[in-house]
């Protein structure tokens, strides 16, 4: 069963640009793990500094494997999470 997390970030755009790079490499990262499915960040329009993650999992398994992974420390915990004025996370399973 396919495991799905939806994160909306929201920074200060003045960190805009700084947690845009991160995001993105981090997308470029999580994808060779072999439990993603998906993995697409999006700018939210008429929203500076908003941003939508879209996640799939093989399973939550592979999820907290991703959360263990060191680039998600580095660049989420560390570089990202700092920077954000809101954070909200949903998950979800396939049907």
């Amino acid at each position: 069963m396919a495991y799905t997390v939806v994160a909306r970030y929201r920074c200060a755009p003045a960190d805009e640009t700084t947690v845009r790079a991160a995001l993105l490499k981090m997308r470029e990262q999580t994808r060779t793990e072999p439990a993603n499915e998906a993995y697409e960040v999006h700018a939210v329009v008429d929203e500076p500094g908003g941003f939508l993650l879209y996640e799939r999992y093989t399973d939550r398994a592979g999820f907290e494997a991703h959360k263990a992974a060191e680039h998600f420390q580095e660049l989420i915990v560390k570089m990202v999470w700092p920077l954000l004025t809101d954070r909200s996370v949903t998950f979800a399973e396939s049907m």
